[in-house]
């Protein structure tokens, strides 16, 4: 048959349109996860080479924030899965409308050290969201099974990553110390997986061999072994769509109608060297800020004293670290730690071991946060010296009346009037915080 120019042209156009919209419509649509047919050639885990970091797209003219180098930092492109566990956790997290206004409050003095951290690593960004799943980024949560920090270790873990526990200091609860932990086990457990970063994350809450023998028991069965593919602890089905929801969310806040609370990204602590024990109260005086600020960045240690094994790092509010530090440099050593260590013996009660000290039992609660009056044999306790509590200011001494102005801090007024901290404490029964218009009693030789 004879067929014209035209028409052979014709012809192989047609015939090269059927074939272009034809290969269009094999694929599924854009970020539909894979189905099981699509993955059943795959048996096991191969090594793979490190994924290119995914970034979401540009806006325009957005602010530099914490949440957006965050957002810079996403590696496991959690804005292109769809599925529907992530879904639903997404819109647990959206029906707390105030979720992020709470949990940021605390992250805010944390979040940026672990961004770092993570960033020297070249780790996903997205496991910086981890401690908002594991604890809220609460360092005094426990858990029934009795995990306890940031990033909720158990015991046991904690010691295999050198986290020190003992009867005055828990490293679980240590910001920097536990970070360090976190990052080299999420680590460890990536190896492990072949770089696999969700079946790491899986196996952060559940275990290695946990998500290990979910990993076999689907291979021998010829079935894919990817995380979303395993049949796991029903925490652990949830856990790794808590972390991929987040993550979403920051993607696109305004997309899920969320606020994200303004984080800078610049570093909210200090690490200041101290080698020898130190009262917390008295560190708090030193740095102007409250007892509640100094316990929530170093909440490491159990009682009201630092008690470092060697060289150790005092986390102190950027903005204070400089007067801390000269302060400290220049405190006596009678006002570094103004207390003596007790082990209970036996017969032994608060009230006895109060008096034989010239305490209050209220004061020896305190210092131990004991809420009742139980004390076990062979327990240490921390009792305040009772040399450091003055007496009455001596008749002679002129009184004065000071009112506290913006900017005042118990430190800087005692060495205003050349008078000490524990005097202007024990003369108005005032702790650390100071208000301005707030009058204080001073007595001047």
């Amino acid at each position: 048959m004879y067929l014209s120019p035209n028409a052979l042209r014709n012809g192989f156009l047609t015939l090269w349109l059927v074939v272009l919209f034809g290969c269009q419509t094999t694929t599924g649509p854009v970020g539909q996860s894979p189905t099981t047919s699509e993955h059943s050639t795959r048996a096991s885990h191969t090594p793979k080479a490190p994924a290119p970091r995914w970034r979401p797209p540009q806006r325009i003219e957005e602010p530099r924030t914490l949440w957006t180098r965050i957002r810079d930092g996403f590696m496991l492109e959690p804005a292109v899965i769809d599925n529907p566990r992530i879904d639903q956790q997404r819109l647990l997290f959206a029906s707390q409308p105030r979720y992020f206004e709470i949990t940021s409050k605390r992250a805010q003095r944390y979040l940026h050290y672990v961004v770092e951290e993570l960033d020297k690593r070249d780790m996903p960004l997205e496991l910086a969201l981890l401690p908002f799943v594991e604890s809220g980024y609460n360092p005094m949560a426990y858990s029934t099974s009795h995990a306890a920090g940031i990033w909720q270790f158990i015991p046991s873990t904690g010691r295999v990553f050198a986290l020190r526990q003992d009867d005055l200091y828990d490293g679980r609860r240590d910001i920097t110390a536990s970070t360090t932990a976190a990052l080299d086990y999420l680590s460890k457990l990536n190896d492990m997986f072949d770089g696999d970063w969700l079946l790491a994350v899986a196996a952060y809450n559940c275990g290695e061999g946990c998500v290990g023998r979910a990993v076999k028991r689907n291979q021998s069965l010829g079935l894919p072994a990817d995380y979303w593919n395993l049949q796991l602890p029903h925490e652990t089905m949830n856990y790794v769509p808590k972390l991929l929801a987040l993550s979403q969310i920051i993607s696109s806040p305004e997309q899920y109608d969320t606020v994200l609370p303004s984080l800078h990204d610049q570093p909210y602590f200090a690490q200041i060297t101290i080698k020898r024990p130190l009262d917390l109260i008295k560190a708090a005086e030193l740095a102007s800020i409250s007892s509640d600020e100094m316990k929530y960045l170093n909440p490491a240690f159990k009682h009201r004293v630092a008690t470092p094994s060697g060289p150790y790092q005092l986390l102190i509010p950027i903005d204070q670290a400089e007067q801390f530090s000269s302060a400290l440099a220049s405190l006596p050593d009678s006002e570094r730690i103004p207390f003596i260590r007790y082990t209970v013996r036996r017969g032994d009660s608060l009230t006895q071991i109060a008096r034989q000290h010239n305490l209050s039992v209220n004061m020896l609660r305190q210092a131990n946060n004991i809420r009742g009056s139980l004390i076990n044999v062979g327990q240490k306790l921390v009792v305040p010296n009772g040399s450091t509590q003055l007496a009455s200011p001596p008749a002679e001494r002129k009184k004065r009346v000071y009112t506290v102005k913006s900017g005042d801090s118990l430190y800087s007024i005692a060495r205003r009037f050349n008078v000490e901290i524990k005097q202007l404490r024990a003369w108005n029964g005032v702790d650390t915080h100071l208000r301005p218009g707030q009058q204080l009693t001073l007595h001047m030789p």
